[in-house]
């Protein structure tokens, strides 16, 4: 009795399991492209004047992609936070230290933290438009941990190399002198232009700018060089009292 011919094997489509992968790139594509022009939208005209028309506009998307993706106007400017607080982490993240010569890694961080800020002038807008809005949406953020923690780890260890060396105060806390670079160059940049009029000089000249990322490297070195330690600071509550006397 003759065999029954056997059935023919069905061939895989051609790229048929290529097709999921591109389509995920391809949503990931569209989400980063809203992403980039929202972070030009809300940075020209904070959370309130960016309008979604404007950023799928700016994208060449569509209005109802904008919703797919981050669900509203206010998940959108969440997810222009998170991100601009990535590529800050992640642009630190290269930064090559060593932890045997803390002076220098020190120094590294704040010239590193001095130009991001002047590269990337969205950084401030975002975070100034933000700060009017009393942090309201940063606070909605699944991962707000994750911002704060690789800056602060790295200065941490810088500063408890420089401790065992002996070339830094002991007592130093990563959270205050990270303050102090930070607000250093956030205010200078964020006022230069009423800066600028207020004390009559160009303060975004490249002379300028070069003057006080000297001026904040010194003074960030100032205050954490070893020396003896400084007295406590009379409680606000000592202070009223004696002046009331």
């Amino acid at each position: 009795m003759a065999r029954p011919a056997a059935m023919p094997k069905k061939r895989a489509a051609p790229g048929g399991a290529q097709r999921p992968r591109s389509r995920e790139l391809a949503a990931q594509a569209t989400r980063e492209n809203l992403l980039r022009a929202a972070i030009k939208v809300f940075a020209r005209n904070g959370f309130a004047g960016g309008r979604i028309e404007q950023i799928s506009k700016a994208a060449r998307s569509y209005d109802r992609m904008i919703y797919y993706y981050f669900g509203s106007k206010e998940g959108l400017f969440i997810a222009v936070i998170e991100e601009i607080y990535r590529r800050f982490n992640e642009a630190e993240s290269e930064l090559a230290l060593d932890l045997d010569a803390p002076t220098d890694s020190l120094v590294a961080i704040v010239r590193f933290i001095w130009s991001y800020y002047n590269r990337h002038p969205e950084f401030i807008t975002l975070l100034n438009s933000e700060n009017l809005h009393r942090g309201k949406h940063i606070s909605k953020s699944r991962r707000p941990g994750e911002y704060s923690s690789p800056a602060l780890s790295l200065l941490e260890r810088v500063l408890h190399s420089g401790a065992r060396q002996g070339v830094f105060r002991s007592e130093l806390r990563a959270r205050d002198v990270y303050l102090l670079i930070a607000s250093l160059g956030y205010f200078y940049l964020s006022n230069r232009h009423t800066l600028s009029t207020f004390l009559g000089e160009n303060l975004e000249a490249p002379e300028a700018l070069e003057h006080w990322e000297r001026f904040v490297i010194d003074s960030v070195l100032r205050v954490v060089a070893a020396g003896p330690p400084l007295p406590p600071l009379a409680s606000s509550t000592r202070s009223h009292n004696r002046s009331g006397d």
